[in-house]
């Protein structure tokens, strides 16, 4: 198989080399005729779709050095296992059954055995053409195959976990994997959420089982305000007829006090406002720059005061669809809403924005502003100013109480270091990688930019505690360098966030906690410092004043990205002040919100242990070693971050011990 479209766009050349075609339209013009298969597509709708309002004559033209690019790297050949045939009125990708994975993806599942499907499942890696850049128009090409393989591998699941492979079967793994999988991407997919109870419960695990329905009644309502299916409610009314008087210890613990920590509320004589993802007018390629604009108008906002401002990472969980700001208020507990549109055509720059009272939806302000593109931070600044006075009338005309930060020298570096900001938050290894890539890049065009060497900094420490890296020591050194590579940074409250973040993770927290406090001190509403300033608590035996500063972080980001470091920075605190039970409580939480995040199980293997409820400590350690292979106990021992608590991390490791981890 040397086609890959699930979950990307991977494609191997006959002599094994990665293809690299030279445009992204002929990449995914060669994605388009894989998924049209052996009918092809005419000419005619190919040009339509791909260079509309081009003309035919220059379309087509088009389409011809597409079909060259793509045959330069197969070409026609009498044994060829890949070529582009074609005639004056169509164009199709002839190749073996074998060489796409849709294609065998959609034989596995008309064979339909338990083998061919768990195969099929498999082959699911995620969304058609997940993660590439698809331009404005082509989305309506592609839309349907993403809509129609996403619905076949929940039918999938569905299918293989009705099957009832075997408990402990490479069979059953797949299905559990590619229940996972779904729920990474759609946390409201039922029939993942379904099939992961009866997975739990062939194990003999109902509690499990049902934990996983409350898990999914939850995503539910809070995502789409509705109840489960009679399917799902049925197969949980099963369960629990089945369970009986079966409950574990265990499994009380945590029906127990498995609640949500609560956050503290905003004070309610402080104005609070939330600012919304703009919506982007250009090209799609302009997305990260709409976001970016976001960034630094919520974070001029964030330096008032005054207000209370929701977190940019929490609002954006509403970017791409549209909800009523009547919503928005009631569910991150804002009065006011800031919207707005940006729109970038080469060298010019046109930005509207609005606000709105969230509760009687009445416009209070708008504005629209136009120049040349170099202007956005004056833009930016301007709008948070403006917005401050139409909120608050007994501050307008008051100056952001931040000195004005310096700017990047160059346009350039800005967009790289907007592109990697949503990669940054330590969820997976490759977008942690892609992070460091796009702020490399921004660094080589403007080397004094200090918030690209901080974030660098942050995700080179990330790389070493997250045991992404080989040599994790290696990593915290490029950390170290990188923060000290990042100069004169003091009045930028993310890039102090990130390089004290950093500076944490690499040991040094009396340096760490100087940065923090700067930040905050800039920034009061900046999550990112609070969360880090719980955290720096905990790793140096303050765990007890731990809680109050991740409950502010969670208060001033209820959606946020890095929540889970923060619930678990949480239970952390909890565990080494003698909670053990709402620490594990609160791990399970993570996992059953976000499997995908590794240092979970490494967590609940510890705490499970501690608690002497080895079971939930062995399936946590083998679900880490699933994920990390490579992980031993040493090379977690030998991290800074455990070093300041010494007798803590003797605990730790005995109970990793316990919980059948290797040592080295």
């Amino acid at each position: 198989m040397r086609i890959r479209l699930l979950g990307g766009l991977e494609v191997t050349s006959a002599d094994g080399q990665s293809v690299r075609f030279t445009t992204r339209k002929s990449a995914l013009l060669f994605a388009a005729l894989v998924l049209a298969g052996r009918r092809g597509h005419s000419r005619e709708r190919l040009c339509e779709g791909f260079w509309p309002g081009r003309g035919e004559a220059q379309s087509r033209n088009s389409l011809r050095q597409a079909l060259a690019d793509i045959r330069r790297w197969f070409p026609a050949a009498g044994n060829a296992a890949i070529s582009v045939d074609g005639d004056q009125e169509t164009v199709a990708l002839t190749a073996g059954p074998d060489e796409a994975d849709i294609w065998l993806f959609e034989r596995k599942l008309a064979e339909g055995g338990t083998a061919e499907l768990a195969f099929a499942a498999d082959l699911y890696g995620g969304d058609v053409l997940a993660g590439e850049v698809i331009p404005d128009g082509l989305d309506e090409w592609f839309g349907p195959y993403q809509v129609r393989y996403r619905q076949k591998a929940q039918q999938l699941v569905e299918r293989l976990s009705l099957a009832k492979p075997e408990a402990g079967s490479a069979d059953e793994a797949a299905c559990e994997r590619l229940a996972e999988r779904l729920l990474a991407s759609d946390p409201t997919a039922e029939p993942a959420h379904r099939a992961l109870m009866r997975i739990h419960a062939a194990r003999g695990h109902e509690n499990a089982a049902l934990r996983q329905f409350e898990t999914c009644r939850a995503l539910l309502k809070k995502h789409l305000g509705v109840e489960p299916e009679a399917q799902t409610q049925s197969l949980a009314a099963s369960l629990q007829t089945r369970g009986g008087d079966r409950q574990t210890a265990p499994a009380r613990d945590t029906a127990q006090l498995a609640q949500p920590v609560a956050t503290p509320a905003r004070p309610h004589d402080q104005p609070s406002v939330a600012v919304m993802p703009f919506d982007n007018l250009g090209g799609a390629d302009d997305e990260y720059f709409a976001d970016g604009v976001v960034e630094e108008v919520t974070a001029a906002l964030s330096r008032i005061r005054d207000f209370f401002v929701i977190a940019r990472q929490s609002t954006f969980t509403y970017k791409g669809r549209f909800v009523d700001v009547r919503e928005v208020g009631k569910e991150l507990g804002v009065n006011y809403v800031v919207e707005g549109t940006v729109r970038r055509g080469g060298d010019r720059l046109r930005i509207s924005v609005q606000l709105v009272d969230a509760e009687t939806r009445a416009q209070l302000w708008s504005e629209r502003y136009e120049g040349a593109a170099e202007d956005v931070f004056e833009f930016q600044d301007r709008i948070a100013a403006q917005v401050a006075g139409a909120i608050h009338p007994a501050i307008r005309g008051a100056e952001i109480e931040l000195a004005k930060r310096k700017p990047p020298t160059s346009l350039r570096a800005y967009d790289f270091v907007m592109r990697a900001y949503p990669n940054i938050w330590g969820r997976r290894k490759d977008t942690n990688d892609l992070a460091i890539e796009l702020l490399k890049k921004a660094i080589a065009v403007d080397p004094a930019y200090g918030r690209a060497h901080a974030l660098l900094a942050w995700c080179h420490a990330s790389n070493a505690s997250y045991l992404w890296a080989e040599h994790p020591e290696s990593e915290l050194e490029k950390a170290r360098a990188a923060v000290e590579a990042a100069g004169s940074i003091g009045d930028d409250p993310t890039a102090l966030a990130a390089a004290g973040s950093a500076l944490s993770m690499c040991g040094d927290q009396d340096r760490a906690a100087a940065f923090i406090e700067r930040a905050l001190t800039l920034d009061p509403n900046n999550a990112w410092a609070w969360a880090r300033q719980g955290w720096i608590a905990t790793y140096t035996g303050d765990a007890a004043r731990a809680p109050e500063r991740f409950q502010r972080a969670m208060a001033l980001s209820p959606m946020d990205p890095f929540t889970f470091s923060m619930r678990l920075g949480m239970a952390t605190a909890m565990a080494k002040t003698g909670s053990l039970s709402r620490a594990v409580a609160i791990a399970r939480e993570v996992i059953a919100a976000h499997p995908d995040i590794i240092m979970s199980y490494r967590y609940l293997a510890a705490w499970s242990a501690m608690s002497r409820d080895l079971e939930t400590a062995r399936w946590a350690a083998q679900k880490l070693l699933t994920a990390q292979p490579d992980f031993t106990i040493e090379r977690y021992r030998s991290l800074p971050i455990l070093r300041s608590t010494p007798e803590w991390a003797d605990q730790v490791v005995e109970a990793l011990k316990l919980a059948g981890l290797p040592e080295r």
